[in-house]
C-alpha cells in the first residue's frame, strides 16, 4: 500500500479551498478535524489488519516448530556473542537479531531463532509494502529480538536490556491486552533500536495459553508529520490524552509557549539527542491559558477553547480519535 493523499485529503482541500476567506465556523472546522482524523485511521485499520496477519502466521510457525526444528537445515544466522553477526549491508533480506543478556536458555532461544527464520520474508514484504512504516519487528518471552530491516545492533542496542521492560513488550500482554488483538501505544517513545521517536502497533503471540512474543510496526514521528500534516492548510497539533505533542506544524507549536524548535522544526527537534518529549506537552507550557485549553480539551472534553489573553492567538478547536487515545487540534491565530 503506497501511502499517497487519500481521498479524505481531497475533500479536505476541496473543503477548505471552497471556504470564504473569513474564519470558518465552529462545525466546518470540527468536519476538517475529522476528515484528518478518519485519513489517519483509514491507514491505522489497513495496518492492524496487516498486523494481526503476520500474529497468525507467527502463531502458525509455533504449531509447527517440531516439524521445523526436526528439518535438516543450516543455520540462517550465525551470532558474534550476543548480536547476529550479518551487517545492514551484507544481506538486505536479513534482519538483525539479539538474545539479550536476560536469556534464561541460549540453546533454546537459538531454537526459536532458527524456528522463526520464515518471518523475515514476511517482516519484508510488509516493510516494503507501507512507505510510513520504519521496521517490523517480534520481541519474545525468551528475549530474543527480531528486527527488520537490519541495523547496527552490536553499537546501537544495549544487549543487557530486558525486552519485557518496554511498552512495546507489555502492552501486549494479557493484563493491557485482554482481547488478544493489535494495540496502538500512544505515547511516541525512543526506540532502542536507533529509529528516534517512534509510534509502535503490537499484537501479542500466543502458544497455547502462554505469551510466546509480540509483534511490532513502528512509524517514526517524523515520518507520521510528513505524511499527515506537512501539507494542510491552517495550524494543526496532534496530542496524546496525556497532553505530548505527537505531531504539528511549528508555528503551532511555537505558539504555545513551548520549548524553542531547533532550526524552527518540530522534525528537526525530535531528531536531537537532548528532545524530550516530556517538553513538549501542553501542560508544561509557559501560558497559563494553553494549560487551561489541554484542560478543556482533554480533561473535560471541550471541543472549543477561547483565548482571552495571548495577543496573537483567537481560539482552537479540539476532536478526538476513535482507535488511538489521542486528539486533533486547529489552532487559530488572531490576524
Amino acid at each position: 500500500m503506497n501511502l499517497k493523499p487519500s481521498l479524505f485529503f481531497l475533500v479536505f482541500f476541496t473543503l477548505v479551498s471552497c471556504s470564504s476567506q473569513e474564519s470558518t465556523s465552529k462545525e466546518e472546522q470540527l468536519q476538517q478535524l475529522e476528515i484528518l482524523i478518519e485519513s489517519f485511521e483509514v491507514q491505522a485499520r489497513v495496518l492492524m489488519g496487516e498486523i494481526s496477519n503476520l500474529a497468525d502466521y507467527h502463531e502458525r510457525i509455533l504449531q509447527k516448530k517440531e516439524q521445523i526444528l526436526q528439518a535438516h537445515q543450516s543455520d540462517r544466522y550465525h551470532f558474534a556473542g550476543y548480536y547476529s553477526s550479518n551487517t545492514p549491508d551484507s544481506d538486505s533480506l536479513k534482519s538483525s537479531i539479539v538474545i539479550t543478556e536476560n536469556v534464561i536458555d541460549y540453546e533454546r532461544a537459538r531454537q526459536e531463532v532458527r524456528m522463526t527464520n520464515a518471518l523475515d520474508s514476511a517482516f519484508a514484504s510488509t516493510f516494503y509494502k507501507f512507505q510510513i512504516v520504519a521496521q517490523v519487528y517480534v520481541n519474545s518471552a525468551q528475549q530474543v529480538s527480531r528486527v527488520f530491516p537490519a541495523y547496527d545492533a552490536p553499537n546501537i542496542l544495549d544487549s543487557g536490556i530486558d525486552l519485557t521492560d518496554f511498552n512495546f513488550y507489555y502492552e501486549g500482554d494479557l493484563a493491557h491486552n485482554p482481547e488478544k488483538g493489535p494495540v496502538w501505544i500512544p505515547d511516541p517513545y525512543v526506540d532502542p533500536a536507533g529509529k528516534g521517536w517512534i509510534l509502535s502497533l503490537v499484537h501479542p503471540v500466543y502458544e497455547q495459553d502462554e505469551l510466546f512474543s509480540v509483534i511490532g510496526i513502528d512509524i517514526q514521528i517524523e515520518q507520521f508529520i510528513e505524511e499527515f500534516l506537512d501539507n494542510l492548510p491552517g495550524d494543526y497539533l496532534v496530542v496524546s490524552g496525556k497532553g505530548d505533542i505527537v505531531g504539528g506544524t511549528s508555528a503551532a507549536i511555537e505558539a504555545l509557549s513551548l520549548p524553542p524548535l531547533k532550526n524552527h522544526v518540530y522534525r528537526e527537534t525530535i531528531r536531537s539527542d537532548n528532545f524530550r518529549i516530556s517538553d513538549f506537552n501542553l501542560f508544561n507550557s509557559k501560558s497559563r491559558e494553553v494549560r487551561a485549553m489541554a484542560k478543556a480539551f482533554l480533561l473535560e472534553s471541550k471541543e472549543e477553547f477561547v483565548f482571552e489573553e495571548e495577543d496573537f492567538l483567537l481560539d482552537a478547536i479540539s476532536t478526538k480519535f476513535t482507535l488511538i487515545d489521542w486528539y486533533a487540534i486547529k489552532i487559530n491565530f488572531d490576524t
